[in-house]
């Protein structure tokens, strides 16, 4: 927040020009544009020399401020050969297209993170690979499912079947292939034919593939739409309820029935207006919401819970009410939440 006002009026400074009128939101002709993110920023220029003059404003207005430009990250580059920024590297291919994809250090930072906690989790059961590893894919590809990142998933999602396959043969030293993948590997997933998704067959809980994710694409804002413009509260609404979150089909239809809110405290899941803004925000989202299955119970009021009938529903709910009920139901069986 202090960087956002810090550096107000950056635009202006770095002599981007807006049109008026009916094309309001379009940058005048030979005006450069500049794109911002707290303090991170990119300058889209029409030549080189351009892009010196814009450096030299930008130096000089940050100087006044106490601030300067990091010179080990600031760099010109043409657009033809590609720049990262947020974790998406932006590149003109021929044809002319603008393609925006996951970053190499994005993706090399994410397998990492995969390698290392199936690492860490040699020596434990397959639920808790599946409880650790699920959220980690959940947050990197939900963040990234708006960019051009279908092959990346589904490299991402071959690599994770590596790791496990490593990680099962590491438990198991003794037995054959054909032992281990049998006891791992299966039908777990009801909605696809794969015979090769890792799970537990004791609880029936699966790992997620990458590729299962679809590309989901975002839809511009109308400039110049501010979500802290009161007067605008209408259009953002509208907007939240035409395309939503970048969740999957799935999650989403829980959000709708339980009008977003968590059936144990009635607090909200997610709040729509302030969504994640990098993997690791959506990462520790999905560490702390868990899809589980509750008895049906009478709904009354304002009250998230599915209608009265037999047996369970499922229902996203937070980890936390979650393990609040489980040790309820510890103290009094007769209150223990049903197995998912």
């Amino acid at each position: 927040m202090l960087l956002n006002v810090a550096l107000h009026g950056l635009e202006e400074a770095a002599g981007v020009r807006y049109q008026a009128g009916a094309n309001a939101g379009r940058v005048r002709d030979s005006s450069p544009v500049l794109v911002r993110y707290a303090d991170d920023f990119a300058v889209c220029c029409h030549s080189r020399q351009q892009t010196e003059s814009v450096r030299e404003k930008l130096a000089e207005w940050l100087t006044v401020r106490g601030l300067t430009l990091n010179e080990d990250k600031t760099r010109t580059v043409c657009l033809t050969q590609g720049f990262d920024f947020l974790g998406w590297n932006f590149r003109r291919y021929p044809g002319p297209k603008l393609l925006a994809k996951p970053s190499k250090a994005a993706i090399r930072k994410h397998r990492q993170r995969l390698a290392n906690e199936t690492r860490r989790l040699r020596g434990s059961n397959a639920k808790a690979v599946i409880a650790a590893l699920n959220p980690v894919i959940r947050g990197w590809t939900t963040y990234h499912r708006c960019a051009v990142a279908s092959e990346v998933f589904t490299s991402l999602g071959h690599y994770t079947w590596q790791l496990t396959y490593k990680w099962a043969r590491w438990t198991h030293p003794n037995k054959p292939a054909r032992w281990v993948t049998g006891r791992y590997y299966g039908k777990f997933c009801p909605a696809r034919n794969d015979k090769w998704v890792f799970g537990d067959r004791e609880t029936g809980a699966y790992l997620l593939n990458h590729s299962w994710t679809s590309i989901r694409r975002h839809v511009l804002v109308q400039a110049p739409a501010s979500p802290d413009d009161p007067d605008l509260a209408g259009y953002w609404e509208n907007r939240r309820r035409r395309h939503g979150p970048p969740l999957d089909a799935g999650t989403l239809n829980l959000l709708s029935r339980q009008r977003n809110c968590c059936p144990r405290c009635g607090n909200l899941l997610i709040d729509t207006g302030h969504l994640p803004a990098s993997p690791e925000d959506w990462e520790q989202w999905w560490f702390n919401v868990t899809r589980q299955n509750i008895p049906r119970a009478a709904s009354t009021g304002g009250d998230t819970r599915p209608p009265e009938g037999s047996g369970t529903v499922l229902v996203l709910m937070h980890a936390s009410c979650h393990r609040s009920a489980k040790a309820a139901g510890r103290r009094n069986p007769a209150l223990q939440p049903a197995t998912p």
